[in-house]
């Protein structure tokens, strides 16, 4: 069901599961390329839905020539602060001078939060997209920092082969120092994240130091 116009928060709302959703829409001169970054709304107030973990789900939608050319979902469980990209401020000859945008960097969220609907022009098996779903609420966490973490640390997994070994991930150590420089024992919280996987059933382990993903 679509809400009132200027509803602040959502567009949609499911009247089976309550969820709400955003839609955002960006008309392309090349319906192929890759979309990093969606404009949104203040900075502040999107800093402010999430940590107070108010956000709906996003739907991210590409048109060409009055034709959808793709469309994909990031659930709202996905989104982390650290995503948010704030803009410059509006000049002061501007009508709303001093007013910051933000940007989402979606090229920052694990590809299991980006669960295509409609590629190409061609909408995918309903199916797949709710077994892709399924799977990403498995990460589903509402603690924002220990979210953080463990995307961050499924980030690197999904750039390892099915099978992996704990040696691999922590090859990604310097990474995340950089993303975590509070931190000061990475290597430890690696293995937390691992495990915290491993109990969502979204890894497995088959022997010590080697899991397969699930």
């Amino acid at each position: 069901m679509q809400y009132p116009a200027n509803k602040p928060v959502a567009d949609f709302v499911c009247q089976q599961c309550e969820e709400e959703f955003e839609l955002k829409a960006k008309d392309v001169l090349n319906p192929t390329l890759v979309q990093n970054r969606i404009m949104d709304g203040a900075y502040a107030t999107m800093i402010e839905r999430i940590t107070s973990l108010r956000n709906p789900h996003l739907l991210f939608m590409t048109h060409y020539r009055a034709q959808v050319a793709n469309l994909f979902m990031i659930p709202k469980f996905f989104f982390v602060p650290e995503i948010i990209e704030k803009r410059k401020p509006l000049a002061i000859t501007a009508r709303r001078a001093g007013w910051i945008g933000c940007n989402i960097n979606i090229a920052k969220i694990p590809k299991t939060g980006r669960i295509s609907m409609i590629t190409n022009g061609l909408p995918r098996d309903p199916q797949q997209v709710v077994s892709e779903y399924r799977k990403a609420e498995l990460v589903r966490i509402s603690n924002i920092d220990s979210r953080g973490w463990l995307l961050d640390v499924l980030c690197c997994i999904e750039q390892l082969p099915a099978e992996f070994t704990l040696r691999d991930v922590y090859s990604f150590t310097e990474w995340l120092a950089t993303l975590h420089p509070n931190n000061n024992n990475i290597q430890a919280k690696i293995r937390q994240q691992l495990q915290v996987l491993r109990d969502r059933n979204f890894i497995q382990f088959t022997a010590k130091g080697v899991y397969h993903k699930l």
